[in-house]
């Protein structure tokens, strides 16, 4: 029920004319108000705070679809910091709110959150930083953009002085949350790319036929097909666990892959696409520049899978049953 009334949503008011929009200076606050407004927010808070209390596994197809649409607002990452908040006791302050999965602290007691997914439009932050949770106001930032064209993600520094005492101890627990809802926004996006091309395909004729018919443009389209539904049963993993927040390893599974198939869906629906998918007037771009974005979010797939193989030697048994294990553990 919640999945069907979320797509409504994002179906009728997160479209490539507001995408475009909000990407070039528009006002964010109409669409964050629609769904602030419709409780869509608090889908995993608490029944007792007024919440859904959706469980992981129920708002595995949300988060997806979220990257689907290419929402524009850190919506994912709302929902995902009202639990973190609810457990360190912390009632969901107004405005809009994102991740920041590592924060950095210098000699001098400032505090940097680098490339921080909508940077540039949250107003505030809750963010890891040194293994604590921490809830930053973004209007005592200074902010920096990316520099990458259309991209809301940002540096954002705080003084000294304006860093509050941690609100827990369990910061880490926002870089693994942050990092599923990137594999999760992934999966989206990549599903929506390959339905874009599979259609350009199947309606673009070259020699008196669609070149969707040709083998080996057919052999490019299943290569991209596997790594899209790899993609999308990873980002499942990473949201299966009972608990309220997701597990690390399998969290660290699902970011991995899904990065590493960033490159090749992308470049493989450009290259079938042709001249028209590098157009800024075509769709395309607004789910490729945003899976190169999302795939170095919270660390690439260099970074996770080195996470995957510390935790594989540190334990003696078989890949297979490593496998085994980490999945079973996650569904237990």
């Amino acid at each position: 029920m919640f999945t069907e009334a979320v797509e409504n949503i994002l179906r009728n008011l997160v479209t490539p004319v507001t995408i475009r929009a909000i990407e070039g200076g528009a006002s964010a606050q109409p669409l964050w108000a629609a769904f602030a407004e419709s409780g869509f927010l608090e889908l995993m808070t608490s029944e007792d705070n007024g919440g859904a209390g959706l469980s992981l596994q129920a708002m595995a197809p949300i988060f997806v679809g979220f990257g689907r649409y290419a929402a524009p607002l850190p919506i994912a990452q709302a929902i995902a910091a009202r639990v973190l908040l609810e457990r360190s006791a912390t009632a969901a302050p107004h405005g809009m709110i994102t991740l920041a999965g590592r924060c950095v602290r210098d000699a001098d007691g400032n505090v940097t959150a680098p490339f921080v997914p909508f940077g540039m439009l949250a107003d505030l932050v809750l963010g890891n930083l040194d293994g604590d949770t921490v809830l930053l106001d973004g209007a005592r930032a200074r902010r920096a953009a990316s520099g990458v064209h259309g991209s809301l993600c940002g540096t954002l520094t705080w003084a000294r002085d304006a860093v509050p005492s941690p609100l827990d101890h369990r910061g880490e627990d926002v870089l693994t949350f942050s990092a599923a809802i990137h594999a999760a926004a992934l999966a989206g996006a990549m599903d929506r790319v390959f339905a874009m091309t599979l259609q350009y395909c199947n309606e673009r004729s070259q020699f008196g036929k669609s070149i969707g018919k040709f083998q080996a443009v057919q052999h490019q389209l299943s290569v991209m097909a596997q790594h899209v539904a790899a993609t999308g049963m990873a980002a499942e993993l990473a949201f299966a666990s009972i608990d309220r927040v997701p597990q690390r390893l399998p969290t660290a599974i699902a970011k991995a892959r899904a990065s590493m198939a960033v490159t090749l869906v992308a470049s493989t629906a450009h290259a079938l696409h042709g001249a028209i998918g590098v157009t800024e007037e075509y769709d395309l771009q607004l789910y490729t520049r945003r899976m190169h974005e999302w795939r170095m979010a919270d660390g690439s797939e260099i970074w996770w899978n080195r996470v995957v193989g510390q935790a594989l030697l540190a334990q003696t048994s078989s890949v297979s049953d490593f496998i085994r294990g980490t999945v079973d553990a996650v569904v237990a």
